[in-house]
């Protein structure tokens, strides 16, 4: 009888210790690069990295490297290992996420960037736009040659908006700034990328910012010409171009991760655009690099904080586009969810925005 006593007791106390190891929460991700990129991929990764240390009962289920062609059946093994919440973190994935949001409407989807919507699918992102604005009045204070540069992956909207705003700010303190835009053609090229760099340089550039995957290449480029580099989207590419680096902006989303995954568990969390930028931590601006004067950095930090209060507007009108169109009329002005209508580029940039 005491045996059998025994194995109950062993068998209650093992039950008992399984339930207590559940976790409160599976949470899965997807990126299309590597997790230490010094760029997009690693600040995603870092985000559900934070929500880990936050969130210790959350159990992870991560996946890097993955081509959207594979993305679907991915996400689905996740699914079928217990996920009720997945970001799917790369553009490219919104319509294979959506795919199965139909097939699992007790899944939670949370896409970046994204511009569709389901009762089980949302999307978030910085407002980097804005953000740039500030980085472009670092440039605008920082050019000998009132020549600065600017290299995106492809000329959608979201680069063509961070090359006006790196513009716009730049103009904001230096009216006589010119920027040269070019496109490398793919979001990861390190050849293309060191080329474009050296472009830019060549034409007298001495400050270059970038809306690349991972913007290694160019800071290194950047830093063996002894220009000045800004950089985007995550901090940790700073450690490539020490002696170059002005500052830059480091998306900065693990907070944020932390509040969907409690909706998700509190049964809150409800379908929604999410863009918010420096005034709630949404991305964050790096320490300033050991060529800035003094002076600039109160500068650009005092941008900083008037775009954080809301007293500054980046894309108030009147905003003229390369041909002199008028853009956004004065008395308008172009918020977070406008970012998406940029297919031009403003007055005084060179290059094409096709």
């Amino acid at each position: 009888m005491k045996r059998v006593v025994a194995v109950l007791l062993a068998t209650l106390v093992g039950s008992v210790a399984a339930v207590a190891q559940q976790p409160c929460l599976v949470v899965g991700m997807i990126i299309g690069g590597t997790k230490d990129d010094a760029g997009y991929n690693q600040s995603q990764y870092e985000a559900l990295m934070a929500l880990k240390d936050k969130m210790p009962c959350v159990k992870i289920l991560f996946a890097e490297n993955v081509p959207e062609g594979d993305a679907e059946a991915v996400l689905e093994n996740m699914i079928a290992q217990g996920a009720k919440l997945l970001f799917p973190a790369g553009f490219g994935y919104m319509f294979p996420a959506l795919n199965l949001a139909k097939r699992y409407p007790d899944v939670v989807f949370m896409h970046p960037g994204g511009y569709m919507l389901a009762a089980n699918f949302g999307t978030y992102f910085s407002n980097v736009q804005f953000a740039y604005y500030v980085l472009g009045v670092a440039a605008g204070l920082m050019t000998k040659t009132n020549k600065i540069g600017f290299i995106g992956g492809l000329p959608v909207a979201f680069v063509l908006g961070n090359c006006n705003a790196f513009h716009l700010g730049a103009r904001a303190v230096n009216p006589n700034v010119e920027t040269v835009f070019v496109v490398t053609g793919t979001w990861l090229d390190r050849a293309k990328e060191v080329a474009a760099t050296q472009a830019l340089l060549q034409q007298g550039c001495d400050v270059i910012g970038s809306h690349l995957d991972s913007p290694i290449a160019v800071a290194q480029t950047v830093e063996a010409a002894g220009a000045f580099f800004v950089g985007y989207p995550s901090l940790a590419v700073q450690k490539f171009a020490p002696n170059a680096w002005v500052s830059g902006l480091g998306l900065t989303w693990g907070d944020f991760f932390v509040d969907i995954a409690q909706q998700v568990l509190n049964k809150t969390w409800k379908s929604a655009h999410i863009r918010k930028g420096l005034e709630a931590g949404f991305i964050t601006l790096g320490e300033f690099g050991p060529r800035v004067p003094e002076e600039v950095k109160a500068k650009v930090l005092e941008y900083a904080e008037l775009l954080k209060a809301g007293k500054i507007e980046p894309f108030a009108g009147p905003i003229y586009d390369q041909a002199g169109n008028l853009k956004i009329a004065a008395g308008e002005a172009w918020g977070a969810l406008d970012m998406g209508k940029f297919d031009w580029l403003v007055q005084g940039i060179t290059g094409s925005p096709k």
